[in-house]
């Protein structure tokens, strides 16, 4: 059987943390492991915990969510970091992206999104709420130099040209929010030989991650 995913709950709403622990408690494939109230609280039970994904609120007491990001991944350094929000600031989705949160949820979503996007952050994918889709462009646009790799002296001008056919479909299908296992059932290949393309997209591109190869993807799409 698959291990559970450890799961840490940073929240200061007491009955919404609750609430969310309890859900998961009922779901086999999850095991809270811990819960926290403030960045402070988070990042000593992340240290102490070393959980699979944590579940971060962006308003938090004295500071907000996205900046504890940066002490969370020093303390639980494999730790995946999935915001959980009511925020839909296209400011905010741009910090979590820029502090490496691999994902961007609102708490809106039904149980089932919230499981799946746990499940992906586990396996090292991202998930953005369908509702903040739209912002994407303009959060990763928003992110300026600090989050763009260094440029080379002479950067490509059309750096998706340097991507192969097969890279350029499955950008594409990135693009639309599949998975890779979504990805090799359309394309009919194995789910290792499409993590191996995205990881040439990745490097290719000058990115860090999928939501940023997805923006670049969606950004070059006809108007």
């Amino acid at each position: 059987m698959t291990a559970p995913v450890r799961v840490l709950v940073v929240d200061d709403h007491t009955l919404f943390r609750r609430g969310v622990t309890a859900l998961l408690a009922h779901d086999s494939r999850f095991e809270v492991v811990g819960e926290a109230g403030d960045a402070s609280e988070a990042q000593r039970r992340a240290a102490a915990l070393q959980p699979d994904v944590i579940l971060l609120d962006n308003h938090l007491p004295g500071v907000n969510g996205v900046d504890a990001l940066p002490g969370l991944r020093e303390a639980a350094p494999a730790a995946r970091v999935l915001m959980l929000t009511v925020s839909e600031d296209e400011r905010d989705l741009a910090a979590a992206l820029r502090g490496g949160a691999c994902g961007y949820l609102l708490k809106t979503a039904d149980h089932e999104v919230l499981a799946t996007a746990i499940e992906r952050a586990a396996r090292g994918e991202s998930t953005v709420s369908p509702e903040m889709t739209g912002k994407l462009v303009s959060a990763f646009q928003s992110l300026g130099p600090a989050a763009a790799p260094a440029a080379d002296p002479a950067p490509d001008p059309d750096p998706l040209g340097a991507l192969s056919p097969r890279e350029q479909q499955i950008l594409a299908e990135i693009a639309r929010g599949a998975s890779n296992k979504e990805i090799a059932r359309t394309l009919g290949i194995a789910e290792t030989t499409v993590k191996i393309h995205v990881q040439h997209i990745l490097r290719k591109l000058g990115l860090s991650s999928r939501v940023q190869a997805a923006v670049v993807a969606a950004g070059r799409e006809p108007r």
